[in-house]
């Protein structure tokens, strides 16, 4: 389950940029080719999160959808059908097979909400 690595990191990492400070929330951006399951790190989050600022912050979780772009022609596709299975997959617009993953594999911190100043 190296969900429970990550979220130890996350943690930290968040930790760290509040400065002491009481964690409300945190807005995390999680590719779905990630191979993390969401429910899973929500879970380790609250147990992780215990003793520290983060104790009792929301996570909210915004799930990237895989894309693919054509490097001959431009266009974007939705790529529903990308495996890690070796297929051919082709540009709808011109046919190319010259596509390249553009997202998909993000794991980012997009923002976090602290308890304001008193």
């Amino acid at each position: 389950m190296h969900e429970l690595g990550i979220t130890r990191n996350l943690v930290a990492i968040v930790s760290e940029q509040a400065h002491g400070k009481r964690v409300l929330r945190v807005w995390l951006e999680m590719g779905t080719r990630t191979a993390l399951m969401p429910d899973a790190v929500r879970f380790c989050f609250d147990v992780v999160a215990q003793g520290t600022v983060l104790e009792g912050a929301v996570l909210d979780i915004l799930e990237i959808a895989a894309g693919l772009q054509c490097e001959e022609c431009g266009t974007y596709a939705d790529p529903d059908r990308i495996t890690d299975e070796k297929i051919v997959v082709v540009c709808a617009q011109c046919r190319s097979s010259k596509l390249r993953r553009r997202s998909g594999e993000e794991l980012n911190i997009k923002a976090m909400e602290v308890e304001p100043c008193a």
